[in-house]
């Protein structure tokens, strides 16, 4: 679909309202011109799937969320140095104000989604009116009310009191109703109209709308309602976990079996080389111009705290309480030229394919250096974030030839992992301790297969890497700690922590007790709080409230 979206892009007519949360376009064309028929409102929709990667808000909108959901959490900071992108340490300090522009852009770039589904949707019902037969639009309409929920519900996590948006709206409406029935009323929808399975890789299906509305109850802690759905997608659903971990972030293996819904980021395709590429990413690669992305700019990396999240005791399981205790070595102070022995305790081999340490190989790029990679080390520490970079045989393929800071590596939105870890979560909330500890040994058997651990050249493992599963959860506390515990470790910087620490209820002791260890080593979080009243979500953008002539109310403490 991508390869089609820059054509689509400077033709394409979009009726918007006349407030800023559908974005009046540069350019329109006038109806009388437009022939409505399925071509047509395919080409609105592809639009519509376009604005998934956070473009028009550029790498201040990702598609991740590893800007609101990483470095507001325990496990990133905003990294590069203090004085780059200063609205972010705002987001680290958990002190953004209304004028924050990761906020106004994320906020622009999702109403703008919203504005292109229901355009879409209008155009359907213009089609109807001309002749096209309605049975042949209703698999285009049902993934529009699909993108335009998943847009919603982003929007919904980050600020909560948000207007939903349907089409043939002139006004914004106020943003005091609980807009989940409206979401759950599109995925309803996306789930009974769409078909299993979709020719183009990236369009939703029946069994990516299910998945996102078992999301949309758990973020309503409607475990009830979500069980019934997750247990259709593990019984009856099509995806399964990938033998290799790593394989969910290598651009070859795009679309595999555990991709249940992610952006299609691509280059060298046709466009601009780049312009497709995955641009929320942007300023996240290592400071080394000998370093995937090529030099630029040296942004989100891992906190210690989220590395000694990684280490396993002798039994192979995690430190569920103590991991913290004691650091995980690092190479903190310690120039590159400087000999220094990487950790050589006990690790989850996760750690070496979410996190980028001094000595441990890089995605064939050789052992990564130390601080020769590290814009600022005593600003964001000594780590570098992997998940988002490419292997240096895919230099120039998987990356943008000339503009290495682009890639192809899908960005995923939902893995199957997520899945079976939200299963396992309402297991554990109904006291049934194995049924919860069997899923979470699926995931972590994955994790074990040793031949996906990071390898030195010769072969051998990379690290003491030492993990195993679970025999007992001894009671139900225990139970949803080591379930919350590994969907830390298995999607650590994939933008979900700080949305699921608010959801569990456990964000403001998680997150105080975080700043009050870490600041001893970031010194630039001293001071820093985070309160359930105010923190929990974001500020709507000034410019938002400004522009809907009174609609719009701000949330509570700001």
């Amino acid at each position: 679909m991508k390869k089609v979206i820059l054509f689509i892009l400077t033709t394409l007519a979009l009726i918007s309202c006349e407030k800023e949360l559908d974005i009046n376009p540069q350019g329109a064309l006038v109806e009388s011109v437009i022939e409505f028929d399925k071509k047509w409102v395919d080409q609105q929709l592809i639009s519509a799937y376009a604005i998934l990667d956070g473009n028009p808000g550029y790498f201040w909108a990702p598609a991740s969320n590893w800007a609101l959901g990483d470095v507001a959490s325990d496990d990133f900071h905003k990294g590069s140095s203090i004085d780059d992108q200063p609205q972010l340490n705002d987001v680290e300090r958990f002190s953004s104000g209304t004028t924050n522009i990761y906020l106004s852009r994320k906020w622009e770039s999702l109403y703008e989604g919203i504005s292109r589904t229901n355009q879409t949707l209008v155009s359907i019902d213009k089609a109807i009116e001309e002749g096209t037969s309605k049975e042949d639009l209703v698999i285009l309409g049902a993934e529009a009310r699909f993108l335009r929920a998943h847009y919603h519900m982003d929007a919904k996590k980050i600020w909560n009191n948000i207007p939903f948006m349907k089409e043939g709206l002139i006004a914004t409406p106020p943003n005091d109703t609980d807009i989940w029935p409206s979401i759950e009323e599109d995925l309803i929808y996306a789930s009974e109209n769409l078909p299993e399975n979709q020719e183009d890789p990236g369009r939703a299906t029946s069994w990516v709308a299910k998945a996102y509305l078992a999301k949309a109850h758990m973020f309503q802690n409607d475990y009830q309602s979500a069980r019934p759905i997750l247990d259709n997608i593990i019984n009856e659903g099509p995806f399964q976990l990938v033998s290799i971990y790593h394989d969910n972030f290598n651009g070859d293996k795009n679309n595999n079996s555990e991709s249940v819904f992610a952006v299609q980021n691509s280059v060298n395709d046709g466009g601009d080389g780049f312009i497709n590429g995955n641009r929320g990413n942007r300023l996240n690669h290592p400071y080394a111009s000998d370093a995937p992305g090529g030099g630029c700019c040296g942004f989100f990396q891992p906190s210690q705290n989220l590395v000694n999240a990684f280490k396993t005791g002798a039994d192979g399981l995690p430190l569920l309480d103590t991991f913290n205790d004691i650091d995980v070595t690092s190479d903190q102070g310690i120039t590159s030229d400087i000999p220094f022995t990487p950790y050589i305790g006990n690790l989850d081999p996760r750690l070496d394919w979410t996190v980028g340490r001094r000595g441990i190989e890089y995605l064939e790029w050789g052992p990564m250096p130390g601080s020769r990679w590290i814009r600022d080390q005593s600003n964001g520490g000594p780590y570098v974030g992997k998940k988002h970079e490419v292997l240096k045989s895919q230099e120039g393929s998987i990356s943008a030839t000339g503009f290495p800071q682009y890639n192809a590596i899908n960005t995923p939105l939902i893995r199957y992992s997520d899945v079976l870890l939200w299963r396992a979560e309402i297991y554990a909330d109904d006291g049934q301790l194995t049924d919860a500890m069997n899923l979470v040994n699926r995931i972590r058997a994955r994790a074990a297969n040793p031949n996906g651990f990071v390898k030195n050249s010769d072969g051998t493992p990379a690290a003491n890497y030492v993990i195993s599963e679970y025999t007992t959860f001894p009671d139900k506390e225990y139970a949803i700690k080591a379930v919350r515990f590994e969907r830390r470790l298995e999607l650590a910087s994939e933008g979900h922590r700080f949305f699921d620490l608010v959801r569990w209820g456990i964000a403001p002791q998680v997150l105080n007790k975080y700043i009050n260890e870490e600041s001893s080593k970031r010194v630039y979080l001293n001071g820093a709080n985070f309160t359930s009243q105010k923190n929990e979500y974001y500020p709507i953008p000034l410019d938002a409230i400004n522009s809907s002539e009174g609609a719009l109310k701000q949330n509570s403490g700001y």
